[in-house]
């Protein structure tokens, strides 16, 4: 779809409003946009927007799986990006509804999909909420140093070292139990010990998450 379509504006413009406070007219807006959908991908974008301005979790998960089943219908590299946003979104529904087990399955699909989020915040944000996801539903597979990491973590943050955290808390938070994770949550770790700022003590309990971890 042209970037400039009808539909792409009318989106634009209701999440211009919805930061703005304007909720009303936020909503009125992305219902424009879906009444004015030519295409499944457009009704896709369309419902993936209007999801967000329902006034209950039925309605909510309503909206999320026509956005899921227009993307479907799609099927082609327009709506790859869209697919963690997308089993995200539908896990929160879920989870809203106390449906913790469907809610799980669309926290997993998720992070199978994680690997099309783009770089930078926008995907960031996204990684950390399905990473939680995981954790809250108890999908996250726990990891010999998830302890020692934890306790490292609460220190930096008791104590205000921003550097250590700034390094260590992107792969934490963004941890989706993969080796790639593993590897960046790893390469931290060991940045931190290698800078050697920290107190003796934590130093050593450093370089034992670093074995456990590695």
């Amino acid at each position: 779809m042209d970037a400039g379509g009808h539909v792409v504006q009318l989106c634009a413009r209701g999440m211009r409003a919805e930061a703005e406070g304007r909720d009303a007219e936020a909503r009125s807006l992305f219902q424009r946009a879906w009444e004015s959908a030519a295409d499944d991908y457009e009704a896709c974008v369309a419902a993936h927007y209007l999801a967000r301005h329902q006034p209950t979790p039925e309605d909510t998960l309503h909206w999320n799986q026509e956005s899921l089943a227009r993307a479907g219908l799609v099927a082609d590299d327009r709506v790859r990006g869209y697919y963690p946003s997308l089993h995200l979104n539908l896990a929160k529904a879920h989870r809203d509804l106390g449906r913790t087990g469907r809610a799980r399955d669309h926290f997993r699909r998720a992070a199978e999909h994680a690997h099309d989020l783009p770089p930078g915040p926008y995907g960031d944000v996204l990684r950390f909420a399905i990473a939680d996801g995981l954790r809250g539903t108890g999908a996250a597979a726990v990891r010999p140093a998830d302890g020692l990491v934890d306790g490292l973590v609460a220190g930096w943050c008791a104590r205000g070292d921003l550097r250590a955290l700034a390094l260590v808390l992107p792969p934490c938070l963004g941890d989706l139990g993969t080796e790639e994770d593993r590897t960046r949550l790893v390469t931290a770790l060991h940045l931190v010990h290698a800078g050697r700022w920290l107190p003796a003590g934590e130093q050593e309990a450093l370089g034992r998450a670093v074995a456990a971890v590695g």
